[in-house]
């Protein structure tokens, strides 16, 4: 083990305990390869299987399945490429310290700034986590990062660019997103100044953004990579996930959520949390859940970037689990009556 004396100095770009980034001829430490051959082989056994089944894929079910699900990648794909592109451009070639000199230094009027900052700068809900982790770590205060959370992935170019293209000729849909998502973000991060607790969180030392002796471009490829291939599974499971719901669910049990206005919300704030669909694809999945009203479909939108699974997790290890249980918690109770009363005024 090296002595004290002889490690580098650490400086701000690059603190104590930060992740090492793996260049692209060396994998990440503690990372195993992967076992190419035994994953060959199921891939190779794959073609006769779907072979056999083929001939049960061609009932009329299977192929409104297949279309739908088909449809929903196609149509989101595009924005999930140009999210994550511009996602990995940032945390590379942008500094994390600028954010923290263009916020107001009074933490009650920093919110509101850091949630309206989410609006300009695209990303995948995944890459805010250990983004605002890196804010508090900054100096940021820790509410105005978790309204950046929140809003980053909600409200950015790309997301209100996919939202409009998912609901043609439905403006009042694009603004109410905006407007909730928003208003969410605010709502949180005030909440925090007021309820917040300093043994609620544990920030731990992570690194975003570049370091110093590694190529940014190599930064960009490695992070639009990881980016892309983790939502990208996401929105593939989440496509399935919805043709699912839109064929095999009966129609009776969709009435009986349907036609309730309350129940309709929360069912729909609920499937959010568990499809987990990526923020640059959920707009053209609650497109195709027709039969439940815009309110409804505003919630999935609203709660979905905000509060889902891998969000929990994400947020559970970065900042610890009693941080995430009452975050999310919190969360999704404030995007659902945000969602609801914004809905209710504009669609």
């Amino acid at each position: 083990m090296q002595k004290a004396d002889a490690l580098p100095a650490q400086t701000e770009a690059e603190p104590a305990g930060a992740v090492p980034v793996a260049t692209a001829d060396a994998p990440a430490p503690g990372r195993r390869p992967l076992p190419w051959p035994l994953l060959f082989g199921p891939a190779v056994l794959a073609g006769p299987v779907l072979l056999l089944l083929s001939r049960s894929l061609n009932v009329p079910a299977m192929q409104a399945w297949r279309t739908v699900c088909l449809a929903v990648v196609v149509q989101a794909l595009p924005f999930l490429l140009l999210g994550t592109a511009l996602s990995g451009a940032i945390n590379a070639f942008v500094p994390a310290r600028v954010f923290s000199k263009v916020l107001p230094r009074r933490p009650v009027l920093a919110v509101p700034v850091a949630g309206v900052a989410g609006v300009v700068l695209p990303g995948c809900e995944c890459a805010s986590v250990p983004v605002a982790n890196s804010l508090i770590r900054r100096g940021v205060t820790p509410a105005a990062a978790f309204a950046f959370l929140l809003s980053a992935p909600a409200v950015n170019p790309v997301v209100l660019t996919a939202t409009a293209v998912a609901f043609p000729g439905n403006p009042a849909m694009v603004l109410a997103r905006l407007l909730a998502s928003l208003a969410t973000a605010a709502v949180m991060g005030w909440l925090w100044l007021w309820l917040g607790r300093e043994e609620w969180l544990r920030p731990t030392a992570r690194h975003t953004g570049h370091q110093p002796g590694h190529s940014r471009w190599t930064e960009f490829r490695l992070g639009f990579q990881h980016d892309f291939l983790h939502a990208g599974g996401f929105l593939v499971v989440g496509a399935m996930a919805a043709a699912t719901f839109n064929v095999a669910v009966p129609r009776s049990v969709l009435d009986t959520f349907s036609g309730s206005p309350w129940l309709s919300v929360l069912f729909l704030a609920g499937l959010a949390v568990i499809l987990a669909v990526c923020s640059e694809a959920d707009a053209f999945v609650a497109a195709s859940l027709s039969g439940f009203s815009p309110v409804a479909r505003l919630a999935f939108m609203v709660v979905g970037p905000m509060v889902d699974l891998k969000l929990i997790a994400l947020q559970a290890g970065t900042f610890g689990r009693a941080f995430a249980a009452r975050f999310s918690t919190g969360t999704t109770v404030v995007a659902i009556l945000c969602s609801s009363l914004i809905g209710a005024a504009l669609l």
